[in-house]
């Protein structure tokens, strides 16, 4: 199977059919043996990882003010920074009545 640069290739999928079938199964295996990939047609679609493993992959580490101010975007100077300035071709269609 064609992989992207970076991806982490998997040994072993479960086809679609086999992850409903025998889901308790595939289950206990995450829980054993860490993240699990399930294919459809042959193609990798989805991955069932730990509880554990998914809340830290998805843990807020900072606020948005913080993100913001990591941003490359925030060393750019005002001239640079007019580069994403966009001119609306029609300002009436923004219009708000109250």
């Amino acid at each position: 199977m064609a992989r992207k640069d970076g991806e982490r290739p998997f040994d072993v999928a479960w086809p679609l059919a086999d992850a409903k079938a025998r889901f308790s199964e595939l289950i206990d295996t995450v829980e054993r043996e860490g993240p699990q990939v399930i294919s459809k047609h042959g193609r990798e679609v989805a991955v069932v990882v730990p509880i554990e493993q998914w809340r830290r992959a998805t843990a807020r580490t900072d606020t948005l003010a913080e993100f913001f101010a990591a941003s490359p975007l925030a060393e750019l100077s005002d001239d640079e920074l007019r580069f994403f300035d966009r001119e609306r071709s029609d300002p009436a269609h923004r219009a708000v009545e109250l």
